[in-house]
């Protein structure tokens, strides 16, 4: 039962994470590290693959590559992350919120790992 609730949270969290890349873009445009190319694209694809990974999360068929593809997609946009830590201060951020969200990632990590077994 804990397990069903954790995934239907994590599936939640992906899915407003990635809906988000399509109201507010700007927010991702302003942390994509500028040697990507077509970032209002990656923007958009990571908010696609957000919300088909949250969505896979969940039906038993497509858990597991849901999961492996959520796993891909957070170590994907880990550098936009390291990216912005780095320019915090032109965002308006302050530094403890944007270095602290770096090792957030493992437990995040572990979370969908955990779930996406059926």
């Amino acid at each position: 039962m804990l397990l069903r609730f954790s995934r239907y949270a994590l599936a939640l969290l992906f899915g407003l994470a990635g809906l988000w890349h399509f109201v507010h873009p700007a927010t991702y445009l302003a942390i994509m590290p500028p040697q990507l190319p077509q970032p209002l694209a990656l923007v958009y694809l990571s908010g696609v693959f957000e919300i088909l990974g949250g969505l896979g999360l969940l039906f038993g068929s497509t858990r597991r590559l849901a999961g492996w593809g959520l796993l891909a997609l957070l170590l994907a946009v880990f550098p936009a992350n390291v990216y912005m830590a780095l320019i915090h201060e032109q965002l308006g951020i302050p530094g403890w919120v944007a270095w602290g969200r770096l090792p957030l990632q493992l437990p995040l990590l572990w979370w969908v790992w955990r779930v996406r077994r059926k």
